[in-house]
């Protein structure tokens, strides 16, 4: 169901699944703690995590747990590279849902997106679980009509064509490791 902006945030921080478009693809998102939702929603198995997606970096930090030194480190790339398509995943605190991330509670992926529509929803949300708006397996969706169709019980952002996401580039995801940063999928971002 196509929703207006307020619509959107209002169903979403009422705890339902939700669609938006972002920097790279559409998301389906939703509030961390009710994340199996999504998975019900994709039929994604439980061993693919979903990330944590926030309008500023600093909402994020919390969902982390590293020491200083780690933690300036991640926010020296974060400062570099958000808002944009690159996913950290780093050590988790024990504010997230353990739902994010069944498989590897211990880590979580965050991302601040370059996308203004993206980050004043999430402004009003606070931080969202995040993934492609598609079923687990299939070419992520790019507009609001094939997510309507694939997704009929989903309040789906109305969206305009500036919005439309650029497709087949998804986010670099860089993992953190005790001796620095793990590419796991490379995107558009280059760390080096």
């Amino acid at each position: 169901m196509k929703v207006s902006i307020d619509a959107l945030v209002s169903s979403a921080k009422s705890g339902a699944v939700v669609s938006f478009p972002t920097d790279t693809v559409p998301a389906l998102a939703v509030l961390p703690e009710k994340s199996h939702l999504i998975f019900e929603t994709k039929q994604r198995s439980q061993d693919k995590p979903l990330i944590l997606m926030g309008a500023t970096a600093e909402e994020l930090w919390p969902f982390c747990l590293g020491s200083q030194q780690e933690l300036q480190i991640w926010r020296e790339v974060a400062d570099r590279y958000w808002p944009g398509a690159l996913t950290l995943v780093l050590p988790a605190s024990d504010k997230v849902p353990i739902t994010v991330n069944p498989l590897d509670p211990t880590t979580i992926g965050i991302r601040v997106p370059n996308s203004s529509i993206a980050r004043q929803i999430l402004a009003q949300t606070g931080p969202l679980a995040t993934t492609s708006a598609n079923l687990s397996g299939q070419p992520p969706l790019e507009t609001m009509a094939e997510i309507e169709a694939q997704f009929p019980r989903v309040q789906i952002l109305i969206w305009n064509d500036e919005l439309k996401n650029q497709p087949g580039v998804p986010s670099t995801v860089a993992k953190w490791m005790d001796n620095g940063w793990q590419i796991l999928r490379q995107g558009e971002i280059k760390l080096w």
